[in-house]
């Protein structure tokens, strides 16, 4: 059985990590650099760093904070914000990040997917996806609604209908983030996250609402998720990255154990 995966966030806003709740009210929490050395020391499986303005703000990432947190770990490394094209994604890749995160260019364009997948690997292409809770409609008969821009913009699509596109055109992993969980610590999406696993045959990563280590067990139990990222609960030294690994082994959950 593979081990499944804990990976701490690191949100980052003007070269600084940086804190919500549901995608508003952001604080900075300190040096992502340092943070990153920090988790990948105590045994984190993999760094995930978004860019959370980029494309908001229709610029590219901030390929220097990359390079630097890239000298620093040695695992894999997840990098998104602001990448709309091949291009993107390989100064990404060249600045030290093993894969790519695509969300609102992936929206706009998704045959950024299948070419960076046919230029990189589907292995080094992962699919980013800002999911809100909605009625249920004909377009949106799930009840969840991808969002991009940080939430700002709904696109009328829906959650499960887009995770399937993505596994067709050429991903190689989807991160399924709960705007509604989103810094809420009051425990993962897990129908969402379920349900989304249940439609594809690529890794799910279930994210937004982490409060207890119990809750990363239920995300890759009940939610079938094979990793779940974690931020406010070891931003904030609420669990250390060991304790929640030793945690969720001892509940049953194959772990990679590294201390």
């Amino acid at each position: 059985m593979l081990s499944k995966r804990v990976i701490p966030c690191l949100d980052v806003r003007d070269g600084r990590l940086t804190k919500g709740v549901k995608f508003k009210g952001n604080v900075d929490i300190g040096d992502p650099v340092e943070t990153a050395a920090g988790y990948y020391e105590s045994g984190a499986d993999e760094i995930v760093f978004y860019d959370i303005t980029a494309s908001h703000e229709g610029r590219g990432i901030f390929l220097d904070v990359v390079e630097r947190v890239a000298e620093r770990i040695f695992i894999p490394f997840s990098v998104g914000g602001g990448i709309n094209t091949v291009q993107d994604m390989r100064d990404v890749l060249q600045a030290g990040a093993e894969k790519v995160s695509v969300n609102s260019g992936a929206v706009k364009n998704p045959d950024i997917i299948g070419q960076g997948a046919a230029q990189f690997g589907s292995q080094s292409i992962v699919v980013g996806m800002d999911v809100l809770r909605v009625e249920p409609s004909e377009d949106i008969p799930s009840g969840y609604e991808i969002v991009i821009h940080g939430g700002r913009k709904h696109m009328g699509m829906d959650a499960i209908e887009w995770a399937k596109t993505c596994e067709s055109l050429g991903a190689g992993e989807l991160c399924v983030n709960s705007i509604d969980a989103d810094g809420t610590k009051d425990g993962y999406e897990l129908n969402l996250t379920r349900t989304i696993v249940d439609a594809v045959n690529i890794p799910v990563i279930a994210s937004g609402g982490a409060g207890s280590p119990q809750h990363m067990v239920d995300a890759v139990t009940e939610g079938k998720a094979q990793a779940a990222l974690i931020a406010s609960i070891v931003h904030y030294g609420q669990f250390t990255v060991p304790e929640i690994k030793d945690y969720m082994h001892a509940q049953g959950v194959t772990m990679r154990m590294v201390w």
